[in-house]
């Protein structure tokens, strides 16, 4: 992708955010609507803060302008309560804003005049500005989507969702060594590397995340109250009174509806279903497994699996949701930290899990094979789903 592609679609971005911070009134841009997610005006703040950092403190050795906020919008998120709420009136946080970003492309659009630093000659500033800032949009997108969850909703479902029986339509990966994690990718993450080669054995993956209308059949079949299906910690979690999805809500005649960022909507039966919790997926495929036969040793992928399936293209509906992993996020062998502070994971604690794909608001410069996402297991707020393998028959 050229440069002048990039800057296009990082200013396009630029306005997405504005437009997003401007949809809601000035004390809900403020508003914590989950534990897990910060304000939505701190994502926009920070998404500033990473441009600038990236530009002008690592390229151009100059950290005015992000020594003066630093203390607010770093280290990651979601921040500390404290943080946040030291974030500026809105009209004044929008001109800071827009000074910078119009400085920021300008600058951009002129590499010459930013010398010769190894994220400009190996290609990797642009791809990385704007691979930051399609997260935080999206990030801003999951605030919103928890915004309308609290909202008062009056809505009647036309035609009602039915159960189905779990998938079978599943694709077969032969054993093998096959290679996982990024390769000459300037955006790539730190997490992404080093590309790795790794040994599986035959197993068959779901060709489809794990749909709405089988959720349901769960959901029916008892699934949120049967303690042998989750475990000890997923039992405890799910004290917390949870008996569907986050975005499911149900209508006066008892039949489910979803709720997204422009509100109500009816579940397509074949959809994949989104708002889950590690937690939850586990115990959708220990349910799965119960059901033996052919089901029988189901299990949530690995993120490995997922990734040599998606190489292959022997999966589909890959880009609606996010999708659990059943491994913790951890580094590669041979991972090495990166030297800029901002470029590293922090979250390989042995606390967050996996999760691969892309939800419909990724943006296209985070839709890779090797992309890594990740959370804690039992956070419903990513438009997480799931997808399951199964032995090899």
């Amino acid at each position: 992708m050229n440069r002048d592609s990039l800057l296009g679609q990082l200013s396009t971005l630029h306005q997405m955010m504005i437009q997003l911070l401007n949809y809601v009134p000035e004390q809900e841009a403020y508003h914590p609507y989950s534990p897990q997610l910060a304000p939505l005006a701190w994502y926009f703040g920070r998404a500033v803060y990473l441009e600038t950092y990236w530009l002008r403190e690592v390229v151009q050795g100059d950290p005015e302008m992000t020594e003066r906020v630093r203390d607010i919008f770093s280290p990651g998120e979601p921040p500390p309560e404290a943080q946040w709420r030291r974030l500026p009136p809105l009209d004044h946080l929008l001109n800071w804003a827009l000074e910078l970003q119009e400085e920021n492309l300008t600058r951009l659009a002129n590499p010459s005049q930013l010398g010769n630093h190894p994220l400009l000659t190996e290609g990797r500033l642009h791809p990385l500005i704007l691979q930051d800032q399609a997260l935080l949009y999206e990030r801003m997108l999951m605030v919103l989507a928890q915004r309308q969850l609290q909202l008062p909703i009056q809505f009647q479902v036309g035609k009602a969702l039915l159960p189905t029986p779990p998938s079978t339509d599943l694709a077969g990966i032969a054993q093998g060594h096959y290679r996982v994690g990024a390769l000459d990718d300037p955006a790539a993450c730190d997490n992404e590397l080093p590309p790795q080669v790794v040994q599986l054995s035959n197993f068959r993956i779901d060709r489809f995340p794990v749909s709405n209308g089988a959720w349901l059949g769960f959901m029916e079949a008892g699934g949120y109250q049967q303690q042998e299906l989750w475990g000890d910690s997923g039992w405890r979690w799910l004290q917390r009174a949870i008996d569907a999805p986050d975005h499911w809500r149900r209508d006066e005649a008892g039949n489910w509806y979803a709720v997204g960022i422009n509100g109500p909507f009816e579940l397509d039966p074949t959809d994949a279903v989104m708002g889950i919790s590690r937690y939850e997926a586990s115990a959708y495929a220990n349910w799965v497994a119960a059901q033996g036969g052919a089901l029988a040793g189901t299990v949530v992928q690995h993120e490995y699996q997922w990734e040599v399936a998606a190489r292959t293209r022997a999966i589909s509906g890959y880009g609606r949701v996010w999708e659990w992993c059943a491994d913790p996020f951890h580094p590669y062998d041979g991972y090495q930290q990166p030297e800029w502070d901002e470029a590293v994971t922090r979250e390989f604690d042995g606390e967050h899990s996996s999760l691969r794909g892309a939800s419909l608001h990724t943006q296209q410069v985070c839709r890779r094979p090797s992309i890594r996402n990740r959370a804690l297991p039992g956070s419903r707020h990513m438009f997480s789903g799931t997808r399951l393998v199964f032995p090899y028959l």
